[in-house]
């Protein structure tokens, strides 16, 4: 998965989360990006995988 793959598959999520919870705004979910892009980096850390390597495995969940 590329990285518009998975930019388009979160904001696929990110619509269906302020559609379902309504008081949710566009700085809500944007922290969440960062947080993502954060979880990937300590993911990378404590794996030793690269960010592809993780976001396959992200992908086949």
């Amino acid at each position: 998965m590329n990285n518009d793959q998975l930019e388009g598959k979160w904001k696929q999520i990110r619509g269906e989360f302020k559609q379902k919870y309504g008081d949710l705004t566009d700085d809500d979910t944007t922290y969440t990006e960062g947080k993502f892009d954060e979880l990937l980096g300590r993911l990378q850390e404590k794996t030793g995988k690269t960010k592809e390597e993780l976001k396959k495995e992200i992908d086949s969940w």
